[in-house]
Formats: C-alpha cells, structure tokens, sequence
C-alpha cells in the first residue's frame, strides 16, 4: 500500500481485519461528483463539471466494482464523452499494472506503470491501497472519485445532456427500493465472496459462506417472474448484482471457496445472467480470460499461479 505516497511493501489483499478475523474492504478516499453544472454533489468539493473528454476511466476487467462502472459508461453511451485505460489482469507486487496484456493498455495519458502512481500524483500524500476503478479529471490532474457506486450514478445523471436520457439507472420513484436492496445484496454477496475468500478464520468464513447462499436462494425466488430485479425496468442494483455473478462460477466457486452451488445450477439466476448478457453493450464489459488470470494471480490464495482450464461457462451463455 501507500504511506504517505510512497509505495511501501509488496501489495496484500487483507489490509484489515474484524473481531472475528474477516475481511474488511477499504473505504474509498476520492469522494467528488462530477455534475452537469460543476456544483458540488453529495460529498466532495466543487468544481468538476461535465464536459466531453475531460474524463478518464481507470478499470480492471477482473474487478466487478470497475466494471459497474464500464457497463453505466456503455448503457449511457458515454464512450466518446469519457475515455477509458485498462490494467493488466494479474496482480503484482505492487498491485495494478499498465502493460501489453491482450485488453490491456499502457497509461498514454500519465505516463504510469503501476496505477499507485495516480494516487501519488493526485495526492503526494496519499495513505491507502490504489483501487480500480479511478476516475480521472484531465483538466485538474486529479481523481474525481474512486468510489464505483457513486461513479455509476455520476454517469446516469451527472453528465446531463452528454449522457442518453432514454435510460435511467436510478429512477427517482424506485430510489428507497433500490437503495434498499442494494444495502442487503452488498455485504452478504457482493462483498460476501470477498469476506469469504480472505477470511482468516473458520468461523468468519462460515458466516460469509452462509450469508452468500442465503442471498442467491433469496434471488433466485425474486427473479422467478423476472426479467429485472424490479421487473421490466433495468436498474443500477441489476448491474451491481450481474457483475458478482458472472464472476462467480468462473473464480468465486473455486478459489474463494463459495462451493455449495455454481450458478449454472439456479435456473432463474442462469437466466437473468443471459438476460443482461444480451443487452446491447454488457457482453462487451465481460473479459473471462481476465477475471481468471486476475483472481487466480492472488498469491495468497494461490501460490503457485496456476490458472485452472475450466470450469464451462457454456450454460451461462460465456
């Protein structure tokens, strides 16, 4: 991680720890908004306004929270309004890095080789780990927001007449609900695979464990009349809970230890997840190659790097 900007030992997954030994994630430090008019938004201060190609989008198509943001980026067709740079799927010693990886990029607009080096360029001060996603301001040389929920919502509405108004990823008279949902779905399974797989004690395992198939059993009686999480229309807790399940056959199932059931075996969970595949532009947000070489990189949970051939992911329709 990062003390004080300067890159300071060998990147680790578990940076903290609860009581009973499980993982806790980071807060995300880069808190600001961009708005259509420049005013400050919910935190943060003033002054990123929005305008065409003055951001950039820092992602790892391994990362599920990076990829919300990728697949609002597309739904809101903001491709030639914000450019985007992706890091190399496996993890190094120094965490994410810019290189030839097939999907990947080298860093044209900083200069950069490891991602910590925006944070150290942002803030030459910085302490905490360097997280994708990162939304960059060209203008200021600086992070906006590595916060991917908020990143979401900057692109549904925060870019105002630059982004397609046809589609609304929040609705305002579905905002408590979702909301709702979205406060339930994220500990037990968006970031109960996590608390899963870094668990350092069996009890803090076993309460993850559990926690992430009370959820998917739960999900998949809610989707049994589907299409969406709140029927026809297709809202941000829709992309929050399609990137922790396509993921999850291809790495959770396995090396995070989440193997009562792949989700090839929820027929209403199989799908919902071929429902948003064929929406236009999602499918192109999802790299399989990327998401195993990535978690299959994490030397605590695998050293010896070796890269599994399977499982099929022809059921899912990957």
């Amino acid at each position: 991680m990062l003390v004080n900007g300067k890159w300071t030992e060998e990147w680790q997954p578990v940076q903290a720890k609860d009581e009973k030994g499980g993982f806790v994630r980071q807060v995300s430090s880069f808190r600001n908004w961009v708005t259509p008019d420049g005013r400050a938004g919910p935190s943060g201060e003033a002054g990123f306004a929005a305008e065409a190609g003055r951001y950039h989008l820092y992602v790892a198509l391994i990362c599920p929270w990076a990829s919300r943001t990728l697949i609002a980026r597309r739904l809101k067709k903001l491709e030639d309004v914000v450019s985007v740079s992706v890091v190399e799927p496996a993890l190094t010693d120094q965490g994410w890095r810019f290189g030839d990886y097939p999907g990947a990029n080298r860093d044209e607009l900083n200069g950069a080789t490891y991602l910590h080096e925006l944070y150290s360029l942002a803030d030459d001060d910085f302490t905490g780990r360097a997280t994708v996603p990162v939304l960059w301001d060209k203008q200021r040389r600086t992070i906006v927001s590595n916060e991917s929920a908020e990143i979401v919502r900057m692109f549904n509405s925060g870019f105002g007449a630059l982004a397609d108004q046809s589609i609304d990823l929040y609705p305002q008279a579905l905002r408590a609900e979702i909301d709702a949902l979205n406060d339930r779905i994220y500990p037990a399974l968006n970031n109960g695979v996590y608390r899963a797989g870094f668990a350092t004690t069996q009890i803090a395992y076993a309460e993850a464990y559990r926690g992430v198939f009370a959820m998917l059993d739960e999900l998949e009686a809610r989707l049994s009349e589907g299409p969406f999480l709140f029927g026809t229309p297709f809202t941000e807790a829709d992309i929050r809970l399609f990137v922790t399940l396509v993921r999850f056959d291809a790495a959770y199932h396995g090396l995070f230890k989440c193997n009562k059931r792949r989700i090839s075996e929820y027929p209403n969970l199989t799908a919902y997840l071929k429902r948003v595949l064929a929406i236009e532009g999602v499918r192109d947000t999802v790299n399989i190659d990327h998401i195993k070489q990535g978690y299959y990189s994490i030397r605590s949970l695998n050293p010896n790097g070796i890269v599994p051939d399977g499982p099929d992911l022809g059921e899912l329709g990957l």
